[in-house]
């Protein structure tokens, strides 16, 4: 067994599928392929992965990830019919454009921050992200702040509950969770107000009452569960597409995320999302049209 083999632990089941992060002494550190959980394993409750799709917890995740890409196309949808907007013309024949809140997403996982920014992509969200560790976080927070002037920030990466630590209420027991804490904290030093800077924190089994008291508008996990690497993303697709008018619907985001209320909560927050006029395409290809 090397590091950056897949594997999943004999005594969990194989419930969970996970990358080989570092070894230490006869523990291997992990990082889950699907959920955002760091965990720990002695080696010889591993085995190696050849085939992740031969695992049925492997195969149920991809199939939710599918389900919240499709979810995510179909409310941007019904948002882009809302405001009169046909996402299938010509962007030269809309009267107005479009300006979705602009995210800046901070991930403690290279893997999951690619697939991030491949659905802000997809969905035309502006989005710049960043791969540090967790540790980093709140020093690279601070640096990038003043400079990207972000509508939406997301700080997220790998948590867990430390082993023989029952004390959920203390930010010791868990692995990351006060990195996330001091993150956020430079969040809201930077822009106090939550409707003006949407914070979306937290990763599996993370404090949620603790990111929440540091200024999180959304964060996981209430039920100290394991949280998909899309959750996130989701919560942020949809604050960046909600009108700067209407509040986000706080109860149909979190039931639309793969983990659920016990993954995912969230306070009253107004939404990101402006358009303007008029759109300068549909101007020039007016004008061209006239000079024919």
């Amino acid at each position: 067994m090397k590091q950056g083999d897949l594997v999943v632990r004999k005594s969990y089941g194989g419930d969970v599928l996970f990358r080989v992060a570092a070894f230490a002494a006869n523990q291997a550190v992990l990082r889950g392929m699907d959920y955002r959980l760091l965990a720990d394993a002695p080696i010889n409750d591993l085995y190696t992965v050849r085939n992740p799709d031969e695992l049925g917890g492997t195969r149920q995740a991809r199939v939710h990830a599918n389900e919240s890409l499709r979810r995510m196309n179909e409310e941007r949808n019904r948002q882009a019919a809302r405001v009169g907007y046909t996402t299938a013309l010509d962007d030269r024949r809309q009267p107005f454009f479009e300006m979705p809140g602009r995210v800046l997403h901070l991930d403690g996982d290279a893997n999951y921050l690619r697939k991030s920014m491949q659905v802000y992509n997809q969905l035309k969200v502006p989005a710049e992200g960043v791969h540090c560790h967790e540790s980093q976080m709140p020093q690279v927070l601070m640096r990038l702040l003043p400079q990207f002037h972000p509508d939406i920030v997301v700080i997220t990466g790998h948590d867990g509950v430390l082993k023989q630590r029952e004390d959920l209420e203390q930010l010791s027991s868990y692995k990351n969770s006060l990195n996330f804490v001091q993150a956020v904290n430079v969040a809201r030093d930077y822009e106090r107000n939550r409707d003006s800077l949407v914070v979306v924190a937290g990763a599996c089994q993370s404090h949620f009452e603790a990111l929440l008291q540091a200024g999180a508008n959304f964060a996981s996990s209430p039920g100290r569960i394991m949280i998909h690497a899309l959750d996130p993303v989701y919560v942020a697709v949809r604050a960046s597409f909600t009108p700067f008018r209407d509040t986000i619907n706080i109860t149909d985001v979190i039931a639309h995320t793969i983990s659920g209320r016990q993954g995912v909560g969230g306070i009253e927050t107004m939404g990101r999302y402006r358009i303007g006029v008029p759109n300068l395409k549909a101007v020039n290809s007016e004008q061209n049209v006239n000079i024919v």
